[in-house]
């Protein structure tokens, strides 16, 4: 991973336009090839992002200044998502190998839910089996990787509350299973976004990616909502 702290101006072009105005920033490098831009606050979410697989290529501008341009690998569905960072002066450069991740060890309700989806993946889609839980991939695990009635491969992302953050997870999933060969034989890797509640922001994006929601039903997954024992 790469962590630059810079002043500097970030400017986003895609199916939306974004201006940051210069300010210091933490610019943060992935080794998966993704670029996050963040402030000194604001928690854990970046102002601005470009998911890979994208390409980073450093220049200077024609006045000399140093400008970052990351660019998209175009879907075919319109031109290519462009995130362009002008550096003013960089305070800090430095790089860090943090070594294979072993993933996120689920506790509670989403581990639970992440058990019973497995055991009863029809809940989620019509024919689906399960092919295997937490299936590894080279940037985390796929909470349950499925196959549906036509052998095509489902990659499931599960979460207690479905947010713009966990789309974006299953977004690269997706991206790095559908270089697979072997997944990809019947046809691509399609992708099922569960939730017990999933935002109308997350939703819209899901959508425009092509992604399906599904929103669980905690209670009667875990037989406590049985129909035969309601008054009304």
């Amino acid at each position: 991973m790469r962590l630059v702290v810079a002043q500097c101006q970030v400017d986003y072009a895609g199916r939306l336009t974004a201006h940051l105005p210069m300010a210091t920033r933490v610019l943060m490098i992935k080794a998966d090839g993704s670029v996050l831009v963040h402030s000194d606050g604001g928690s854990y979410k970046p102002l601005n992002w470009m998911s890979p697989p994208c390409t980073l290529r450093e220049g200077t501008t024609d006045d000399g200044q140093v400008e970052w341009v990351v660019t998209s690998t175009a879907s075919g569905k319109g031109p290519a998502d462009t995130l362009r960072i002008l550096l003013a002066e960089v305070l800090h450069d430095s790089s860090h190998e943090l070594g294979v991740d072993p993933g996120l060890q689920k506790d509670g309700v989403e581990k639970h839910l992440q058990e019973l989806l497995a055991d009863h993946p029809t809940t989620l889609a019509e024919g689906l089996t399960l092919v295997r839980r937490e299936f590894p991939t080279a940037i985390g695990p796929v909470d349950l990787m499925c196959r549906d009635g036509n052998g095509l491969s489902i990659a499931v992302e599960i979460k207690r509350r479905g947010e713009i953050d966990g789309v974006e997870q299953l977004t690269r999933y997706l991206d790095l299973l559908n270089r697979d060969a072997i997944l990809t034989t019947k046809g691509p890797v399609r992708g099922i976004f569960a939730a017990q509640a999933i935002k109308p922001q997350a939703r819209v994006l899901a959508e425009d990616r092509g992604i399906t929601c599904a929103v669980v039903d905690y209670d009667a997954l875990r037989g406590l909502d049985d129909p035969t024992e309601r008054l009304f």
